[in-house]
């Protein structure tokens, strides 16, 4: 279901629809005994997985000895002994993942607890079983429940190791996903090692049983776990990292052959400039997932197509920073401040060249490298659509409605992470490609318009290089707040469309504003909004290995945090596996990195 308004714009766009709404999940503190940021909890799970992986404890176990692996861990951490039950249930969890996975969907059973309701409003009534909901979408109850039983689970919305122990006993059971507070697992666990059930248990953030919240990244992952999804052992971090190196002096010349004269080798600093590089590990992942001969080595050529993935979108870059006149990109000056317009333009053009001179050369069937191109260009045609777009406005401002602001950033920024997504999956083959080109779509739509909307968000506050106040560029919490202002300040929000921002109103002003009419809220509604719809859209697809694997990089985009230097896992592993107590009663010291992002 989709809200659908048509409009008549003073520009080129169409008609946008913004899909049915989700839930926002509350934020509450995490009791004491819980890591309190998602980069904490996350790290303390790539951690274990590592630990596990590792040393291979084998389940199931009795509470004493895992305590001692959690206690091992906790070295590994340095962190606090406090976190000692919840590292304890992540390690059970990470014993159990294999044996989960085997287990088919219909032969399992989520729990999950009547507290992630809003207990204020909730009209959902209880039986002997539990609660019934009522689908009123004031809480996430209902989106687990029915995506767990469209997969064929069994589910509960209850608690207690009584109803645990009677499931079990049925024999209709296998395993068990739930979600509980540290008190409640810590009483079900001698159930579930006496029966020997496989089962994972995520933890509520807080215990006081009314209005709770959860790692929903983990939960979802949890659900879809499943043995016919092949690339669910597959690192990502690894990957990106893997890719990331592809765009080092030595390994650019490689790939693409010595650069000749001084705009090949301005064009090679620019492409090895800092960057996220989503879209190579998106037509990397892509391939992962497609190609026929899953497990084997990367192959070499795979580099060409990727690396001519980021040719496309750094000369894109170029071209933006122009128009828009940045003299920043990346902390740096902008190509055009450094060299001149002139030649920021030619260096901008020979990096699409080589794009399609890359994908040209890579050694994918002759019918697929000429898909290739004809997706690439397409993508360069909608990509200059919405850029055309907002200069279009940009010569004669206007105000913006959001669904109208939504047009230009799913023109903008869903082209680059469609070209980059089938150009992968046309590498694995033309016919791979065909199965999933149309949920791609749908999906590089979701995943660029929640892109967009993320720096949006992350402008808040920040008058540096990208601020879309100063940079007087459509900016969907203008766009939003407009539409709900009323008198005075509607009409102050107008002149900012304008490009006529009044004397003496800063932009903290303007972004106070934001944060007193509520616009963050409902940008950050539409960002979870987006990124579920493309959650959603891999329900159509057949193959377990891309949809786990879109999944997973979904969330790996939105949560990405550059985590270095934390500790030194293999040394910690090598420690243990010595027999020696690495970090015994050592505070847990949280990286610099964590630091600098808490300080803003």
């Amino acid at each position: 279901m989709t809200e659908t308004i048509a409009f008549k714009p003073p520009g080129s766009y169409t008609s946008a629809s913004v899909p049915k709404h989700v839930v926002q999940q509350r934020f509450r503190t995490p009791k004491k005994n819980i890591p309190q940021t998602p980069i904490e909890r996350n790290h303390f799970l790539h951690v274990i997985r590592n630990y596990v992986a590792e040393f291979n404890p084998v389940p199931p176990m009795p509470t004493d000895e895992l305590k001692v692996h959690a206690d091992r861990v906790i070295g590994m951490l340095r962190c606090d002994p406090i976190y000692r039950d919840y590292i304890g249930v992540l390690i059970n969890n990470e014993m159990w993942r294999e044996q989960i996975a085997a287990v088919p969907f219909e032969r399992r059973l989520l729990l999950l607890p009547k507290c992630l309701r809003v207990e204020a409003k909730c009209p959902a009534p209880f039986d002997e079983f539990g609660l019934l909901c009522k689908q009123c979408g004031l809480c996430t109850i209902q989106d687990l429940q029915a995506e767990a039983e469209k997969l064929g689970y069994a589910t509960l919305v209850a608690e207690g190791s009584a109803i645990v122990m009677s499931l079990i006993q049925t024999g209709k059971v296998e395993a068990i996903v739930g979600v509980s507070c540290l008190s409640v697992l810590e009483r079900a666990f001698p159930y579930m090692e006496a029966a020997a059930i496989p089962g994972v248990a995520i933890p509520l953030l807080q215990d006081d049983c009314i209005d709770t919240t959860v790692d929903l990244d983990w939960v979802w992952d949890y659900i879809h776990l499943t043995s016919d999804d092949q690339t669910r052992r597959l690192d990502l971090g690894a990957l990106r990292d893997e890719v990331d190196f592809w765009f080092s002096p030595v390994a650019l010349d490689t790939i693409m052959g010595n650069a000749e004269g001084e705009t090949e080798r301005i064009a090679r600093d620019w492409l090895m400039r800092a960057g996220k590089r989503w879209r190579p590990f998106l037509a990397v992942s892509t391939f992962q997932a497609l190609r026929r001969d899953t497990g084997k080595p990367l192959p070499e050529d795979i580099k060409k197509a990727a690396v001519a993935v980021e040719c496309f979108h750094k000369a894109s870059l170029i071209h933006d920073d122009i128009e828009d006149n940045d003299a920043l990109r990346y902390g740096e000056k902008t190509l055009h401040e450094e060299y001149g317009t002139a030649v920021a333009l030619n260096v901008g053009d020979l990096l699409i060249g080589e794009g399609y001179r890359l994908l040209a050369a890579c050694k994918a069937s002759p019918e697929a490298k000429a898909e290739m191109v004809r997706v690439a260009s397409e993508g360069h045609r909608e990509l200059c659509r919405g850029q055309g777009a907002e200069l279009c406005w940009a010569r004669n401002p206007q105000t913006l409605t959001q669904h109208q602001v939504l047009d230009i950033f799913r023109k903008k920024t869903a082209p680059a992470f469609e070209v980059a997504l089938r150009v992968g999956a046309l590498y694995a083959g033309v016919e791979q490609h065909e199965e999933v080109e149309d949920v791609l779509h749908v999906y590089s739509e979701a995943l660029g318009i929640a892109y967009q909307i993320r720096d949006d968000l992350s402008d808040l506050g920040d008058t540096g290089e990208t601020n879309d106040i100063a940079g007087l560029r459509p900016s969907l919490l203008l766009a939003v707040a407009h539409e709900k202002a009323k008198d005075a300040k509607k009409e102050l929000l107008a002149s900012v469309w304008r490009r006529q921002l009044p004397a003496g109103v800063s932009v903290k002003d303007i972004e106070a504003l934001y944060t007193e009419i509520g616009a963050d809220l409902r940008a950050k509604t539409l960002l979870e909004t987006y990124k579920e719809e493309a959650v959603r859209c891999l329900q159509d697809l057949e193959s377990p290995n891309l949809k786990g694997l879109l999944r997973r990089v979904l969330g790996k985009i939105f949560n990405d945090v550059e985590i270095k230097g934390w500790c030194k896992e293999q040394e910690q592993m090598n420690g243990i596996r010595d027999g020696s107590r690495v970090g015994e009663n050592a505070p847990y010291e949280a990286p610099r990195e964590l630091d600098a992002v808490m300080a803003k």
